[in-house]
């Protein structure tokens, strides 16, 4: 179980970051404590369910996709494939 945890706080964090917004604006985003988001990116503290749903709401994203294995991998893959089918796309051309 402490896996999902670890992937729903760093899938917090790179959401965030991916929005270019610190633990403290996601905070006021979230109407939380300034050291709410803080301790779970940390792991310190686990959110509500009603606190999950602000946090998906606030990064713009649906709660699911907080508990997605390790989006920043994901994506990262995902980024690199599409390069490279559109790189072998531009050479036909």
């Amino acid at each position: 179980m402490d896996n999902y945890f670890d992937d729903f706080r760093m899938n917090i964090k790179y959401y965030r970051e991916q929005m270019g917004i610190s633990q403290t604006r996601l905070s006021i985003l979230c109407d939380c404590g300034t050291g709410t988001i803080g301790g779970i990116e940390s792991g310190k503290t686990k959110p509500s369910f009603d606190m999950m749903i602000r946090i998906a709401n606030a990064l713009q994203i649906t709660p699911a996709d907080l508990f997605i294995r390790d989006s920043s991998r994901n994506k990262a893959a995902m980024k690199c494939y599409l390069k490279k089918q559109f790189e072998e796309l531009l050479e036909k051309l």
